[in-house]
């Protein structure tokens, strides 16, 4: 098993990037906290973080943005060919995130690591530039929990805590190892990855041959989580596990504490609600556990820390970010 290590990030070894998928205003607080948080740890990030953004992405967040420092760079949406797949009316959030896939197409960098808005960065993660694959059609990422704790019906009826790759995995191990490794009669979920965090190194050839997939595959109609089941599907047998630091899923902190060590975790994954939906200190239904509200209470003094910052230029737009935030 590939055992990750942190390095200090003096000057970047590879021409890398951060690449987070933001077309909608209403996930800018998520993109801008992402930021703060990318330049808050120690030592901060050596590579720059980029919003890939659609064209129905607004002026005024554009301009957010790049007082911020985020890169933008606009592309065409990328979806299946009409009418092969429908969305759970629970996830119609994810239809746009089959475009995260034309960050292969970039090739003017190394490396890219996509990331998901609803992400807060707690330790640097720059050693994830330059972690070795076997290929350059080959992704690296972390396994999804399949343990479905909230029983949703839309989800797969093999996702139960028996196939769930982080069942039998426990501390110390999980903070520098992966929780297994996948064989070929596992369990189906074992092989799939989650889609929030991945390590990719741009290729045309391959984005080509993914596009051919997402429109030809008779497996799109069945994917139940867009771009996380294509990432699963096309790289089959070619996508490498790191710990789950690098993506903590939230809900592991409750469903799986034999894992979970608040001082380790490198990148908290908000799934599910986000923080910002519901006012500072008042947890949702959804997120009443202490674990959740402790978790959010996290990302909301990231938002103060930065909403002060962007407060003292009174050209930042911080009241176009803050207006997206339940009061």
């Amino acid at each position: 098993m590939t055992v990750v290590t942190a390095t200090a990030p003096f000057a970047p070894p590879v021409n890398g990037a951060w690449v987070a998928l933001c077309t909608k205003s209403s996930y800018l607080q998520g993109l801008l906290v992402l930021n703060h948080s990318l330049s808050s740890t120690f030592p901060p990030t050596a590579y720059p973080l980029v919003a890939m953004i659609t064209a129905p992405f607004p002026p005024e967040a554009r301009e957010v943005c790049r007082r911020a420092g985020i890169l933008l760079k606009e592309v065409d949406s990328l979806r299946p060919t009409g009418g092969t797949h429908e969305l759970n009316e629970h996830d119609l959030r994810f239809m746009d995130t089959w475009t995260k896939f034309r960050a292969f197409e970039w090739t003017e960098y190394e490396r890219i690591i996509t990331l998901d808005c609803d992400m807060l960065v707690q330790k640097n993660m720059d050693d994830l530039f330059t972690l070795p694959l076997p290929g350059p059609d080959w992704v690296a990422g972390t396994h999804v929990c399949a343990c479905n704790p909230r029983r949703l019906s839309h989800y797969p009826n093999d996702w139960i805590p028996e196939n769930c790759a982080y069942t039998a995995q426990h501390l110390p191990s999980a903070l520098t190892h992966p929780p297994l490794k996948i064989q070929p009669d596992g369990p189906r979920p074992h092989g799939l990855i989650n889609g929030g965090l991945i390590v990719l190194t741009p290729s045309k050839t391959v984005f080509k041959d993914i596009v051919t997939f997402l429109r030809t595959s008779p497996l799109i109609k069945t994917f139940s989580f867009a771009d996380q089941d294509l990432y699963a599907a096309f790289f089959k047998n070619h996508w490498q596990p790191v710990p789950y630091v690098y993506n903590a899923l939230k809900t592991l902190r409750v469903i799986h504490p034999d894992i979970w060590s608040d001082s380790d975790v490198r990148n908290i994954h908000y799934i599910l609600d986000k923080p910002w939906q519901h006012p500072q200190g008042s947890p949702s239904k959804a997120s009443a556990d202490r674990s959740t509200a402790f978790l959010h209470g996290l990302w909301w003094v990231a938002y103060e820390d930065m909403l002060s910052q962007m407060k003292l230029d009174p050209e930042s737009g911080w009241d176009v970010v803050d207006e997206w935030v339940a009061k």
